[in-house]
């Protein structure tokens, strides 16, 4: 089983580690998109309209541009210890053995391409949906290069938690399942259905937990179904997706 995680925007303010080496990072075959990407980021944030062209909030605009800036020369830290947020909260990596998690999750980033969670890279800000001048969408950018770089995963069931953009980077192969997150609640007696945002993000990150924490080796949709349900959530298979219900 691999489980696919997208990044998170909060992050680690800083590393302890020795700067960025490419060359050390997983799926070497990314490195010149890497190149490309870091190149690109790091003109655009020379630019006056950078927190536009980024998408950075206000409030986090000369931050994030202060991180992008120093890319090279930064402190590293591992990426299980990055990314934080509601996700990676609720994952809760350092309960978790430390192999099994390393050998089963990939990481995607709009930076990086991919990342397992041994790689050791710099606090950074770059979404997968940004349109990143001169190289354009970063998810139409990564596709080729990780087509071939993930090529020779292992045999398994994909277990697909990312958002949008970044799923559109790179489409697991078979078998594979998104993990969609519902709502459901009750209207004059009939049960309705809405997607929740928030939560998701928690409810994906708790179920990754509990299936590594559990050894679940999931071979089928159907026996992630079971994996799943055996361990206290509510979930259904709807065609190539595993949908999970919250209770309102």
């Amino acid at each position: 089983m691999l489980i696919l995680l997208p990044p998170s925007e909060k992050k680690s303010r800083t590393g302890d580690g020795p700067p960025l080496d490419l060359a050390s990072l997983s799926f070497p075959a990314l490195n010149p998109v890497r190149e490309r990407v870091l190149g690109a980021l790091g003109e655009a944030c020379l630019r006056e309209d950078a927190a536009d062209v980024l998408g950075l909030p206000s409030g986090q605009t000369d931050e994030a541009l202060t991180r992008n800036r120093a890319l090279r020369e930064a402190p590293t830290l591992r990426v299980a210890e990055l990314y934080q947020g509601v996700l990676y909260d609720n994952l809760a990596l350092h309960e978790l053995p430390a192999g099994p998690a390393a050998e089963q999750i990939i990481v995607f980033s709009g930076l990086w391409g991919a990342l397992r969670l041994t790689d050791r890279i710099p606090p950074y800000r770059l979404a997968m949906g940004v349109s990143l001048p001169p190289e354009g969408r970063l998810a139409s950018l990564w596709r080729p290069a990780m087509a071939e770089a993930l090529a020779d995963l292992p045999d398994g069931l994909v277990v697909d938690m990312r958002s949008g953009p970044y799923a559109a980077a790179w489409k697991a192969r078979r078998p594979a399942v998104a993990v969609r997150v519902f709502r459901e609640f009750f209207l004059g007696g009939v049960p309705k259905r809405t997607v929740v945002s928030h939560m998701a993000k928690a409810t994906r990150g708790r179920i990754a937990h509990d299936l590594l924490e559990a050894g679940a080796d999931p071979a089928t949709p159907e026996e992630l179904l079971k994996a799943v349900t055996d361990l206290g959530h509510a979930a259904e298979l709807n065609g190539p997706n595993l949908d999970v219900i919250l209770q309102a």
